[in-house]
């Protein structure tokens, strides 16, 4: 059992994995100033292209649970991680970001009724620390507006990862990727034809970006991120989200030619530790008061 466990959460954790090189796509392969049209143009053509291949749409209940979910996961907090991409070092958008473990923690007992242990709130704040030392160095600049889209979207997500695993779909995570996928890009098309203008000419480097984002970066991670949700609980999932920061700094560091400083590198390692903490605090016995 712990070996199934083991290997679910390193399937899980490729995908915050993979989702740290968005950053670095988006500000060096993606046109400047279409947050909303990039994350609809993420999202509607993967899922669409998952619904040809699984052939299966909502039914009851499913249609409005799939819109929201599609919201939480993908609309909504895709435009406010790309807002935050673009007005934010990468950073700093994504330590921003880090507060959902803990917001995860809080929604779990509301809706799952998990309980709220002492050692996942240590781990989630040693993953914001971390996190921290990873990113807030003298030359990070705070852009108000990018750092409320950025909580915005941590907020959402969160709610996006408890309700995925409260409700239980019915079918497989393929599926459910590919339902959530489709109603989240719908629900952008609008947004973005209203508030941004069209696109110019897109370059061979926007195509190249635009597919790693849909193919990659959404449906592949999603269905991962989904196959773990139904097998693990949300408060073990989501602390593996403090390994997207690692990841974006590292290819800046590795692509970019970006400093890694001492003080960066011992934020890795806390990052690290606190993924384990997190982790432990699963496999922890629950205490159950002794009787009289």
């Amino acid at each position: 059992m712990i070996a199934n466990r083991n290997t679910d959460l390193a399937l899980t954790a490729l995908a915050p994995a993979i989702w740290g090189s968005t950053y670095l796509v988006t500000t060096e392969l993606l046109p400047p100033g279409y947050p909303l049209t990039v994350a609809m143009l993420r999202a509607l053509p993967a899922g669409l292209l998952l619904l040809l291949i699984v052939r299966q749409l909502p039914s009851g209940i499913w249609w409005p649970r799939t819109f929201l979910l599609g919201a939480l996961n993908f609309s909504f907090f895709w435009a406010m991680l790309f807002v935050s991409a673009y007005r934010l070092p990468g950073g700093v958008a994504a330590t921003v970001g880090a507060i959902q473990p803990l917001i995860v923690i809080l929604l779990s007992r509301v809706f799952l009724g998990s309980p709220i242990r002492a050692l996942s709130i240590v781990a989630g704040v040693a993953g914001i620390v971390g996190v921290g030392l990873l990113v807030l160095t003298p030359g990070a600049t705070l852009d108000p507006l990018g750092v409320v889209a950025g909580l915005a979207g941590a907020v959402s997500m969160a709610f996006g990862t408890v309700l995925s695993r409260h409700w239980a779909p019915p079918v497989p995570p393929l599926t459910f990727t590919a339902w959530q996928l489709a109603a989240g890009g719908l629900l952008l098309v609008p947004v973005a034809l209203f508030f941004e203008p069209a696109l110019p000419a897109l370059t061979a480097a926007n195509v190249a970006g635009l597919a790693y984002l849909g193919l990659i970066g959404a449906a592949f991670t999603y269905l991962l991120w989904f196959r773990g949700l139904s097998r693990l609980e949300p408060s073990a999932v989501a602390p593996l989200g403090f390994l997207s920061p690692v990841v974006a700094i590292l290819l800046g560091w590795g692509v970019l030619d970006e400093r890694l400083t001492p003080v960066q590198a011992m934020g890795i390692l806390v990052v690290l530790v606190s993924v384990w903490l997190s982790q432990r605090a699963q496999l922890a016995p629950r205490v159950r008061p002794a009787r009289a």
